[in-house]
This record gives structure tokens, sequence and C-alpha cells, in this order.
């Protein structure tokens, strides 16, 4: 059977770790660009590279630097994206996924017009993706927080940033609402939880009481505003669809034994929470239940019942890039991978930063949330991060990522025999960018290599790899040659 006429194939990208230009075009300081890249620390070290205080704030924002502030410079897709674009439409691109950096269009989050500079390059952004035949797909908040709202009242605790994110979410249906028909509200909303500064720009010593309330505060306020601006949406481009994004950790029980799989039933109860919330709109009684016992409580106020179950999203994107198992033994090895800890697979390999490498799990993921919901579903963020090395004629062999992406379409195409409605794939990252996790650009995902080191040496020069000509290959036969 294979994958159906008009499937989407394309690549994903997010503005804080690509498009650089942090000071220029009227852009205002977003919570990225205090992320600072720690060499001397284990890229591992999730929590390490992610601590930050007021003390450290106030040193980066006095600092200019952009070779240890790397999101500050991305690769410069602000100033080279039709380059990019040119190099995706070659690969065969009918989609990209981007973001909308929020300060760009309003520097603090609070100003009552946008910034005309900004609105400008996301106009000529899509306008070129559109006449080269890619559909732009639009996350509006990913990563990347005004720092000014951060600092004055930990950003999504307020629930004054509703009203906020609700007026820059007007201004790009406005604006950019002819071009764009895809969008998506919050990337990977679920890792407020994980990490609230980076999400929801929560500043843990300023949190009054419990920063995991403080957590769950943000978190409803998100779900709050996400059904906002799909109601915002769907009244003022009724043929224009919103989805919600998961990180998809899919979990298994480490043992047979009851309690593991106790514990990891217990585990994904609270991981399905953002899409029930969101997707079938209310919070489901097991998982108020489970909150309510670590004496958390949801700050709901009049209506927000009422609009969470009357505006749920269109369809369900996730992020996939490894499975995770669970154990009640507290002495079970535990292994890194996409900002959380779980216990060890002895069945899975794993990269260099200790994500384990798990194609069938995509095919589980992707059954689980089609029998779960019954909406349209899209991989949105799935690729392999790996460092590559250039030979002496500019060429760059990746059999490794040709491999993983080979066995990741397998599967995926399986679930759609199966039945699951799967609208398209975009591939993380389809062009060497900043890590997220690290800030590191050797940790690289992309079919284009970037001619940058770590700390923002080199020409920035594109070069297509192997993976390039294969993935291009694949998307012309729409997943049929996978060889």
């Amino acid at each position: 059977m294979g994958l159906p006429d008009g499937f989407l194939w394309g690549g994903a990208l997010a503005a804080n770790q690509a498009e650089g230009a942090w000071n220029e075009g009227g852009r205002g300081p977003a919570v990225s660009d205090v992320s600072k890249y720690r060499p001397n620390v284990d890229p591992r070290e999730y929590a390490v590279h992610h601590q930050h205080t007021l003390e450290s704030i106030a040193a980066a924002m006095a600092d200019d630097d952009i070779a240890y502030y790397p999101k500050r410079r991305g690769i410069d897709f602000y100033h080279r994206y039709r380059e990019d674009l040119a190099l995706f439409a070659e690969m065969g691109f009918s989609v990209l996924r981007v973001s909308i950096a929020w300060s760009r269009l309003y520097p603090t989050g609070e100003e009552l017009e946008p910034n005309e500079e900004g609105i400008a390059f996301y106009l000529d952004l899509f306008t070129e993706m559109r006449r080269l035949g890619i559909r732009p797909l639009v996350t509006l908040s990913h990563y990347d927080p005004p720092l000014a709202l951060a600092l004055k009242n930990n950003a999504w605790v307020d629930r004054g940033t509703i009203a906020l994110f609700e007026r820059f979410s007007r201004t790009c249906f406005e604006r950019f609402g002819h071009l764009v028909d895809l969008w998506l509200s919050f990337n990977e909303i679920d890792g407020i939880i994980r990490h609230p500064f980076t999400s929801g720009g929560i500043i843990d010593e300023t949190v009054e009481g419990s920063l995991e309330q403080a957590c769950y505060t943000a978190l409803h306020h998100q779900f709050v505003a996400s059904a906002s601006v799909t109601k915002m949406l769907h009244e003022m481009w009724p043929e224009s669809e919103m989805g919600c994004m998961l990180t998809m950790l899919t979990t298994y029980p480490n043992t047979c034994h009851p309690d593991d799989v106790a514990a990891t039933q217990a585990k994904e109860r609270l991981l399905y929470l953002c899409t029930d919330v969101q997707a079938a709109g209310a919070y489901p009684r097991l998982a108020l239940k489970a909150l309510e016992s670590k004496g958390i409580t949801i700050p709901f106020v009049e209506g927000d019942v009422e609009l969470l179950r009357e505006h749920p999203v269109d369809y369900i994107s996730f992020s996939y890039y490894m499975t995770l198992t669970e154990s009640v033994r507290p002495d079970a090895e535990r292994t890194p991978g996409n900002t959380v800890l779980g216990v060890k697979n002895p069945f899975l390999p794993s990269s260099e930063w200790g994500w384990q490498i798990d194609p069938v799990g995509l095919r589980i993921s992707l059954i689980d949330l089609y029998d779960r919901y019954g909406k349209p579903l899209f991989i949105v963020e799935n690729g392999l991060g790996m460092r590559d090395e250039l030979t002496d004629d500019g060429r760059i062999h990746d059999p490794y990522r040709i491999d993983y992406f080979r066995s990741h379409f397998a599967e995926m195409i399986r679930a759609v025999d199966e039945g699951v409605e799967l609208r398209g794939y975009t591939s993380w990252a389809p062009i060497d960018i900043i890590s997220a996790s690290s800030s590191q650009i050797s940790k690289r995902y992309g079919f284009i290599h970037v001619d940058q080191d770590d700390l923002g040496n080199g020409t920035g020069e594109r070069r297509r790899k192997d993976s390039f000509f294969w993935y291009q290959k694949v998307i012309a036969s729409n997943g049929a040659d996978l060889a």
C-alpha cells in the first residue's frame, strides 16, 4: 500500500536555533539568547547546560558574545534563507516546519503594535517558500518566549501572558494567514515540566512556592492560550488548521514485573495529559487525581473548561527520537535522551549522546496516538544527531544517518498500512543547526552540512551530504524506494 498521494515530505527548523540575527531587525532578547555553550560539561548533562539564574541572565545580557551564546548566531538563516530554501526545494520538500520568533514581532512581548521589520522578514520567508512549492508549517511558540516576560513575572506563570500571546497570534494570522494554513501552537508543550525556563520563561529562584506547581500553572495557561488561538484561527481562516505538539516519549516496562508495568502506566498517563487536554478537550480524571496527590492544583477560572472543550486542535503532531523504559528498581541504569532520563533498554543501541535508537517504537507511537484520539497525525521532528567528518574532497559520507531514516521510514509506512492517518513527515533538522539541548553544532542532524564549529568559526558554506541525495530519492518515490 505505502504512503498516500499528497503525503507531505520535508524538514523542521526553529527560529532560535537557525535564524541568528538576535539583535537585528528590531528583534528583542529571547530566553534562548542567554543559553550558554559549556564545552567542559558533558553534553548528556542536560540540567547543567540549562541552569539559569538572575545572575547568569544578567551576565549574559551584559555580554554581546555570540561564540559562547550560539543561539544568537544560529546558522544565519535570517540572511541566508533563500539559499537554504533552494536546497530544500532541490531535495523535493513539499513542506517546511519553521517557527516565528515572538520577540522579532513583539520585542518585549508587551508592545501594542508589531515590529514591521520582523513582519517583513516572515512575509518574505513564507512568500519564497510558496514560490518554491514548499508549504509552511508554522509553530507560534518554539522555546523562545521574550526574555522581558520571564524577568518581569515568570512569563507563562502569569495568566496575563495569555492575552499577550493572543495579540501575537492574531498578528501572525492577520499578516501571514494568506500564506500559511498549517499551524502549531506550542512546540513540545509538555517540555515546560522538564525545562521550565526554555519553554515557559520560568526562573527557578523567583518562583513563589513550589516550582512544580508553577510549571503546571504555566502549562494550564498554555493550554488555555492554545484553545483560544485555535478558536481565533478558525474564525479568521476557516480552512486553516491548528495542531498541538507532543514530545513522544514512549515508555516500555523494563521487565514484566507488575510494579514496572504500573510505574510505566503512571508515567504515560502524565505524558498523554497534554494531548488529552488539547485534542480531547479536557483534563482526564486520573491525571488530575495523580496531580492532586502531589499537592498540585490546576488554576481554572470561569470559562476555561468550556474553552478547552469547544476548541480542540485539528491534528496531533509530535517529535520522536527514542523510547525509554521504566523500572521501580532504584539501581536501574538510566540513560539520557531528549531532556529526560529513562531506564536503559538493553536491546537497543545508543548514540554518543545516549539517545537510544528504536525504529519500531515509532510505529508503536503512531498506532498508540491514532488509536487513542482518531485524529490525523504529523511527525514533525525525527532525526539522528551525530558527528560528521568532512573528507579531503569536501564530501560528507553519512551512511549511519541513512540507515537511521531508512529503518524509521519503514516502520512509519507499516503504521500507515495498518490504518494510521498520517499527514506528513518533517525531519529534524534538514540542515545542521545549533542543538537545543547542548548548544553545539557538532551534534549534527542535517542532510546539509554547515561549515561552522561549536564556537562559530567557519565560512558557513552549505554542502550536500550523501544523505541529501538519498532523501531526495525517497521523496521522489513517496517512500517507495528506501534502498
